[in-house]
């Protein structure tokens, strides 16, 4: 019984120290090609970015995201929880720099908004309606920077963008995770001209994807979930902390007829949380590729999403 116990204190002790040693920088480009755009449409090649969770000292992660840009993509989208400490906003447009050259859009999210605090991990397991803040983050200086080299703010914005000489309709929300998404202020059909109908979200709540997908968006792109930080080999997600099923933690899936979700599982971690398993941080490169033609209601299986696999990148 004593060696029992001690091998399965041996594999824990193993099984924290990989987690926050070892896989929590192991830096991740996820690849997928989604069938979402319209009819003899040019493919367009997306980044997808998330959940940095910057801290000042994380050159590492710094490095590798400004290194995105020798992927060469058509626009960059950004879901937002940017920032977890004060003084995170320069190295935030370290990371990102290069990128900032390229269109890009972007929302926040609440670690954008305030500073995670310390607290039991048995929360992140269970559901909670209670939010614990930290202190305010500076998300308006982040927010003058990115405008100011071209990105473009969606929260609670509808607009037309031009990118790669295509149009593409675009409309995002603030936070649902904090309950500040009002989407009556972009509620409406996007340009059916559009190349691309793009929903932003930082959550994906379902309440929030339902209104996306009603009104006839071809893809929606959040974060947040973490790709459930934590996840059981053959079981998946543990917990997705929104009201998303596990099922879609991270990843592209259908949501409705006609619509895609892709979820990031993001670069960071909170602070007081440092571990991943069975989950790398990642960025996707998504290559977005005209819709079957002559099949309103394409099968999930004969045209669905293509993925390539993970390339650890350091």
């Amino acid at each position: 019984m004593g060696r029992a116990a001690l091998g399965a204190t041996a594999v824990g002790t193993a099984t924290v120290a990989y987690a926050a040693g070892i896989e929590r920088t192991r830096w991740t480009l996820r690849r997928a090609e989604l069938p979402v755009l319209a009819e003899g449409a040019r493919p367009l090649r997306v980044l997808h970015l998330s959940d940095l969770h910057m801290m000042p000292g994380q050159k590492s992660k710094q490095r590798w995201v400004a290194e995105l840009d020798a992927l060469n993509p058509d626009l960059v989208v950004n879901t937002g929880d940017n920032l977890a400490h004060r003084h995170a906003v320069p190295a935030v447009l370290r990371a990102l720099g290069p990128l900032l050259d390229r269109p890009g859009v972007f929302v926040f999210g609440s670690n954008d908004y305030y500073a995670p605090r310390p607290k039991n991990p048995v929360r992140y397991l269970v559901k909670s309606k209670r939010k614990i803040h930290g202190i305010p983050l500076p998300w308006r200086d982040l927010r003058a920077a990115l405008i100011e080299r071209g990105w473009h703010d969606l929260t609670h914005v509808r607009q037309l963008l031009t990118v790669d000489g295509q149009s593409i309709a675009v409309a995002g929300v603030d936070d649902p995770h904090l309950h500040r998404d009002r989407y009556s202020e972009i509620a409406g059909r996007p340009d059916r001209a559009a190349a691309l109908r793009l929903g932003v979200t930082h959550s994906p709540e379902p309440r929030v994807l339902d209104s996306f997908a009603e009104d006839g968006y071809d893809l929606v792109m959040a974060g947040h979930t973490h790709g459930g930080q934590l996840r059981v080999p053959g079981y998946g997600a543990i917990v997705t902390n929104c009201e998303l099923d596990r099922s879609r933690a991270r990843g592209a899936s259908r949501w409705g007829a006609h619509m895609w979700l892709h979820v990031s599982a993001g670069l960071g971690t909170s602070p007081y949380a440092p571990v991943r398993f069975a989950c790398p941080p990642e960025a996707s490169l998504l290559t977005l590729v005209p819709r079957p033609t002559g099949n309103n209601t394409p099968d999930n299986h004969k045209h669905g999403a293509r993925f390539g696999a993970g390339a650890d990148v350091r």
